[in-house]
């Protein structure tokens, strides 16, 4: 089974207060210059930014973040953002993998952002309602 589409946008403003919640203010989440001095292909989101945006479509789909038992990924590849105000969107898609007798619903999670993968290895283990 798989469960509906989450998307979100992602801007280079998310990118500034997401800066000032974490103190992560490493240059290459706001800097062309500095980013593409480094070999990156423009300004990148946050990975934890990337990582909990796919765990907030965890906690939707699960009905509420306490219901979120387990969850990881690893990441492929960056999400670049545009200066501009469109930006770019992450898609997050998942698929049932096993729903075990405990209660408990195993997902395989997959995000991708201009269509490659942006995290690999996702998965999340959520309580199923009762």
């Amino acid at each position: 089974m798989e469960l509906p589409v989450k998307t979100f946008r992602v801007t280079r403003a998310d990118l500034v207060r997401y800066a000032g919640a974490s103190g992560d203010f490493n240059p290459i989440h706001w800097s062309d210059r500095v980013a593409t001095k480094v070999g990156l292909p423009g300004v990148i989101a946050h990975g934890m930014f990337t990582m909990a945006l796919v765990g907030r479509a965890v906690a939707e789909w699960a009905g509420a973040p306490d219901a979120v038992v387990e969850y990881g990924v690893r990441f492929t590849r960056p999400v670049v953002v545009p200066d501009d105000d469109q930006g770019t969107e992450i898609e997050v898609t998942a698929k049932v993998r096993e729903v075990t007798e405990d209660g408990l619903t195993r997902l395989d999670v997959t995000a991708t952002c201009l269509g490659e993968k942006v995290v690999s290895q996702a998965r999340a283990t959520i309580r199923t309602a009762s």
